[in-house]
């Protein structure tokens, strides 16, 4: 197969799916990784895809832009798996915790399948199914009602009033993005009612953000800096967001792919 039409057949795969993994596209051609990662620089480029890590997504973003779970799932998954695992150390035996939906929160998920006694409230379609198909049996897991997103969330009415009833240990929460001016976003507005919903009914915020979340806004803010009591993110987070975050939130968190900690401090 000649370059172009290879690399007119990823630029189906990225419309469809939403995103591409290198590996993937690798063994489905038949090439090495470093063709399909010229294949995807060249389209990244003319403007075609955008070019994450392992893979390739959507180009264009806007604020109101919603990527599927999919989409999402290609990109810093190495960051997301150190963030996790650090997730995973605050979360004790008997706890009710909540997970918002996110491939951060999903990784999360599935270090919290051998917690015992664990209540998990989530809106999240595969942070529910991970906890389904691997959690314990003396474990609950609570699924919310609600209308399905492109991120697999369900949010709306059903959702928030299923969680206004609720009082939570914790609160895991995956954002779109982080600014200065305008907190933690999402481009989804129905999904910012139900997350903010999952916050008041929790007694800890930990926010879980990659550094590419930095400086990303989408339409509807969740809640200000100031909620967050922990923000986990990793070492790649830019100076001018340490130094900002580390004003705002109760206590910055960044880890390195391996998942080991560095604490950035609490604000005062």
């Amino acid at each position: 197969m000649l370059a172009q039409q290879r690399q007119a057949t990823i630029l189906e795969r990225v419309r469809a799916a939403g995103g591409v993994r290198v590996s993937e596209l690798a063994a489905e051609f038949g090439v090495s990784d470093m063709t399909i990662r010229r294949d995807l620089e060249s389209l990244h480029e003319r403007g075609l895809l955008a070019k994450v890590h392992g893979g390739a997504t959507v180009a264009g973003p806007g604020s109101t832009d919603e990527p599927g779970f999919r989409a999402k799932s290609v990109r810093q998954p190495a960051e997301k798996a150190a963030i996790a695992d650090r997730a995973a150390q605050l979360v004790r035996p008997g706890a009710a915790v909540a997970l918002s939906a996110g491939t951060t929160t999903a990784e999360l998920a599935r270090r919290l399948v051998d917690v015992p006694g664990l209540t998990v409230v989530t809106n999240s379609l595969p942070v529910a199914e991970v906890m389904h198909a691997g959690g314990r049996p003396d474990q609950t897991v609570v699924l919310t009602g609600g209308v399905r997103t492109p991120s697999d969330a369900l949010v709306g009415p059903l959702a928030v009033a299923a969680i206004r009833s609720l009082h939570l240990d914790l609160l895991f929460l995956g954002v779109h993005g982080i600014s200065e001016r305008a907190g933690f976003t999402t481009p989804n507005l129905m999904e910012a009612d139900t997350d903010r919903a999952l916050v008041a009914a929790a007694d800890r915020l930990v926010v879980l953000a990659d550094h590419s979340k930095w400086g990303t806004v989408g339409i509807s803010s969740i809640v200000e800096l100031s909620a967050a009591h922990v923000l986990i993110s990793d070492e790649r987070l830019p100076p001018e967001a340490r130094r900002v975050l580390g004003e705002h939130v109760g206590e910055l968190v960044t880890v390195t792919a391996t998942g080991t900690p560095t604490n950035e401090g609490a604000a005062e």
